[in-house]
């Protein structure tokens, strides 16, 4: 019997549990306290969204660097960019996604059509009628025995026109309507995707699985959605929207207020035969024991960063106040590398100023190198 032929709260081992529980609970409402007041919330943040989209693929048996992660995101590759490191951009854009929405946005409808990929084709087809949209393309009157033979020239035209009736409006900030496009019913390759896997009801099987956990603690569900996810694995190419899933659930149940747990760097301390052993309970103690250990690798990341900040406010006591330090300072805070041509686009300064201003601030160089450097916090 699988967990989604019993009843959740039967099957739940409260014994072995409890402790790990309420270990796992303390652990995240402290780190969530602490960046509740903390003047570093938002670097850290940004922070974990890069080491989490890493810790995804490292999961996978993928390995990606988070400097290269960096410049990609930053569109300043040293090379030409990796089948991997293009997989974990899409876990980070998608961590910004979830984390930039409303707390209950990606686990509800809406959220999830567009996180999977399944946007509903009702949609588009609204407000197809005739002159709807103030900056439709104008419409000219034909001979009756001209119909069936359109014009190519004036067809080009008239598109020509639209692109820039609408460039116009949006220079002038007018609200552009998108005209609708046709909706076409696209088959998958069966060589991509296998024809008996039904992501649709698997997908249904989850979420049936999540309103069941509504009325349980917040830690506790997302530990049976995540233990959940991993048994009907409703994505066939993309298993790591579950564990982002499983941290808009911490989100929604307000559990974490001001930021998105990295579940996956806790989980990449766990062994692959916690995580993935055969008895229930022990892959829910390992979910709980990794839950612990995001907790705390945010707590120490958080004091490290805090510590940093400090050290380098001291350096611009006696500056004027047009200075570009503390602008530099909050950059840097928000990225686990930097190079010069990053600072250049961000404070728009010159090379030899981005490389001053690094100077000022006595910014570690982690290259090793003469050029393409970049450099972090102590």
């Amino acid at each position: 019997m699988t967990i989604r032929e019993s009843d959740l709260a039967k099957t739940i081992p409260w014994a072995e549990l409890a402790g790990p529980l309420v270990a796992a609970e303390d652990a995240v409402a402290r780190l969530d306290e602490r960046l509740a007041r903390s003047p570093v919330r938002d670097g850290f943040v940004e922070r974990f969204h890069f080491h989490d989209a890493a810790a995804t693929l490292w999961l996978e048996g993928e390995l990606v660097h988070v400097e290269d992660l960096v410049l990609h995101d930053a569109h300043m590759d040293i090379r030409a960019p990796t089948h991997e490191l293009t997989r974990a951009h899409a876990v980070l854009r998608t961590r910004r996604q979830v984390f930039g929405n409303a707390p209950d946005w990606a686990l509800g409808r809406e959220g999830l059509r567009q996180l999977t990929g399944r946007d509903g084709a009702t949609a588009a087809a609204k407000n197809t009628s005739e002159g709807e949209g103030a900056l439709a393309p104008e419409r000219h009157l034909v001979d009756p025995s001209e119909a069936d033979e359109p014009d190519p020239l004036a067809e080009e035209f008239a598109a020509i026109d639209a692109v820039l009736a609408r460039s116009s409006a949006v220079l002038e900030g007018v609200a552009v309507e998108q005209p609708p496009r046709p909706q076409t019913a696209l088959e998958r390759d069966p060589l991509v995707y296998d024809p008996d896997w039904d992501e649709r009801a698997r997908l249904d099987d989850w979420r049936a699985i999540l309103d069941r956990t509504a009325d349980l603690p917040p830690v506790l569900a997302a530990t049976l959605v995540w233990d959940a996810w991993e048994d009907v694995s409703p994505l066939q190419h993309q298993p790591w929207l579950g564990s982002l899933l499983v941290a808009a659930c911490l989100r929604q149940r307000r559990k974490t207020t001001v930021h998105l747990l990295a579940l996956n760097v806790g989980l990449r301390v766990i062994g692959r035969e916690r995580r993935r052993h055969r008895h229930r309970t022990t892959r829910l103690l390992a979910f709980l024991d990794a839950v612990q250990e995001a907790a705390a690798l945010g707590l120490k990341e958080h004091d490290r960063l805090a510590l940093a900040r400090e050290q380098m406010l001291r350096r611009t006591r006696d500056r004027r106040g047009n200075s570009k330090l503390p602008r530099l300072i909050d950059y840097v805070l928000t990225r686990p590398l930097v190079s010069s041509g990053m600072i250049e686009k961000e404070l728009r300064v010159t090379t030899r100023g981005a490389l001053n201003l690094v100077g000022e601030l006595g910014m570690r160089e982690i290259t090793g190198r003469g050029r393409y450097r970049a450099w972090g916090i102590l």
